[in-house]
């Protein structure tokens, strides 16, 4: 009887000690998931800040690119109102285009019918009283 409480003991060390490992193994492999997730976050961040940087400079640089060309056309000739009027007129024609191409794509959008048909298919097969192999809609 001592030895087989002996044998309890040390199988219940061994199952101490394995948990124990198990959870050191858990704790050290969230860590480094941590370490992993924090660098990305980083390298994100500055690149989010670059693209950032980048649209900025973008959207100045039209502006100036915008203003050329209507001393441009004001150097070819017309009266420097006209030009800014001709270059404002094109910029609204554009946003005009893009708004009815936009509202042209906006009616294609719609509800996710393989989605909506599937998840259907899955609740009536789940339901009480329903056979496995039965998958026709009630």
């Amino acid at each position: 009887m001592a030895e087989e409480r002996a044998e309890e003991r040390t199988v219940g060390q061994l199952v101490a000690q394995a948990s124990q490992e198990v959870s050191e193994i858990v704790r050290a492999e969230i860590a480094l998931a941590k370490a992993e997730l924090a660098s990305s976050a980083k390298n994100g961040a500055v690149a989010g800040g670059l693209f950032g940087a980048a649209g900025y400079l973008g959207f100045l640089a039209s502006i100036l690119l915008t203003i050329a060309l209507a001393y441009g056309l004001t150097a070819a000739g017309l009266a420097p109102w006209l030009s800014f009027l001709l270059v404002a007129v094109l910029f609204l024609v554009l946003a005009g285009v893009l708004a009815l191409i936009g509202r042209s794509r906006i009616g294609r959008v719609g509800p996710p019918k393989r989605a909506i048909e599937s998840t259907r298919l899955t609740l009536a097969a789940v339901k009480p009283g329903n056979h496995a192999g039965d998958h026709t809609p009630r």
